[in-house]
């Protein structure tokens, strides 16, 4: 494999930068602009001199050296250790391409641990997770994924579905031998249900926990000056909106984001919902209404003037929180509905609220699947095995019911990556870092 390099660590300036290289020639690329001769490492090894580029010296740098198949890439591979400038950076990488490397794409390092066989699909997208992750909860499960532990879950019942179609596929393909078990069609039916089983308990496990690394949008609504802005504050624990007592303050959406329970919240401030022939107003309105639409939770925020039904209408239909603010002039509370001081920074009702509508009150980490890709093979999955089971209830031929889970087992391959690696490297990889 040609050498490829790149930056591993932030490009900003830092006490210390990692630069990577990979590849067969990489030993021999070093040595041409090190005042060492590392061409003929046959170990793991610490080096210490300097990176010149025939007329100078560009630093003074730590080398550390991996053989092949003991690395990260499973190739022969250098990691420069040089002082944290970006200007050594860039010149150290310059002198390296010069001499016969080349600058890696995204996630191109993570590409070839997983051509190489270092890791599975899960482990190198539980790298891009990790690299990503907001929350300690997020950081946890995507080292489920880096460690192995999430594909191991999986892994029973890929077996199930190779053992059922292999029973099938020997019954068709050699009926004649006596000593070879009859599978029946209760047998694949039993068999299959305990699969699509197994796999809507990893759905389900996996569309609840991926609220750690997606987050949820949640959108503050209401009439003009019943306390958003401030309600966002609160919430945030700073003063990013703009908290005045003229109506009409907020006519843009302001962003904020906190963590509830290890859950990104991203919070949406909205400009007040009422009637008005300002053109900026009835932008921001407008602008609030496509946020409702959005949102996974709606906080409908109201005060001492009560509820507008005509406002309530608008989210009605959402997953929705009535939050009655300004408990502190409040003279009546029912003890059931939801009330907060946000001026006063008294919302935990509404964070406990929040809690149990968003469903993650008992949510606990644990290997999932959670992104888009693995959702939506494990659930492919089940379509297949459901016309299996159809079609074994249905007493059709024994090959319409392989063909089915030939499928279903072809889909658990590309789950894991075992497919074919080279249709899926660009469109993974090309999410990550570069230095990846």
């Amino acid at each position: 494999m040609e050498t490829i390099v790149a930056l591993a660590s932030a490009p900003m300036k830092s006490a210390l930068s990692i630069i990577r290289l990979s590849g067969d020639d990489c030993f021999q690329i070093v040595s041409k602009v090190f005042s060492k001769d590392i061409s003929k490492c046959n170990k793991r090894a610490v080096h210490f001199g300097f990176i010149n580029d025939g007329r100078k010296k560009i630093d003074q740098v730590v080398l550390i050296t991996y053989i092949a198949p003991h690395s990260f890439t499973g190739e022969n591979s250098v990691e420069i250790m040089c002082h944290g400038s970006m200007l050594i950076v860039n010149e150290i990488i310059t002198v390296l391409i010069q001499n016969g490397a080349r600058m890696a794409v995204n996630g191109e390092f993570s590409s070839r641990a997983y051509l190489n066989g270092k890791m599975d699909l899960i482990q190198a997208e539980g790298i891009n997770d990790m690299i990503n992750a907001t929350s300690e909860e997020a950081k946890d499960m995507s080292m489920f994924a880096l460690t192995g532990e999430t594909s191991k879950i999986f892994l029973p019942i890929r077996q199930k579905i190779g053992e059922l179609l292999a029973k099938i596929e020997v019954n068709i393909d050699y009926p004649e031998y006596e000593d070879i078990a009859d599978i029946s069609k209760q047998e694949v039916i039993s068999v299959c249900s305990q699969i699509k089983a197994d796999l809507a308990d990893l759905i389900k496990v996996g569309e609840r926990n991926r609220v750690y690394h997606e987050g949820v949008k949640v959108a503050i609504v209401g009439k003009p000056n019943v306390g958003k802005s401030s309600l966002l504050n609160a919430l945030i624990g700073e003063d990013k909106a703009i908290v005045t007592e003229i109506a009409g303050t907020t006519r843009d959406v302001v962003e904020g984001r906190f963590n509830l329970n290890g859950v990104p919240v991203y919070l949406y401030d909205t400009a007040g919902l009422h009637e008005s022939e300002d053109k900026i107003e009835q932008i921001g309105i407008s602008k609030a209404k496509d946020v409702i639409t959005k949102a996974d939770l709606v906080l409908f925020v109201v005060d001492n003037t009560g509820i507008d039904n005509n406002l309530f209408n608008l989210i009605k239909d959402k997953k929705h929180l009535l939050v009655f603010n300004k408990a502190d002039i409040l003279k009546v509370q029912d003890g059931h509905s939801i009330y907060v001081s946000a001026i006063k920074h008294d919302i935990k009702p509404l964070l406990d609220g929040m809690v149990r509508m968003l469903e993650i009150d008992e949510m606990s980490v644990k290997p999932s699947f959670t992104n888009t890709r693995q959702i939506g093979l494990l659930k492919n999955i089940v379509g297949q095995i459901d016309i299996a089971i159809r079609d074994a209830q249905a007493n059709e031929p024994s090959d319409l019911i392989s063909a089915s889970l030939m499928i279903a087992y072809n889909y658990s391959l590309d789950l894991l990556g075992e497919s074919n690696k080279n249709d899926l490297t660009d469109e993974i990889f090309s999410r990550f870092c570069v230095g990846k």
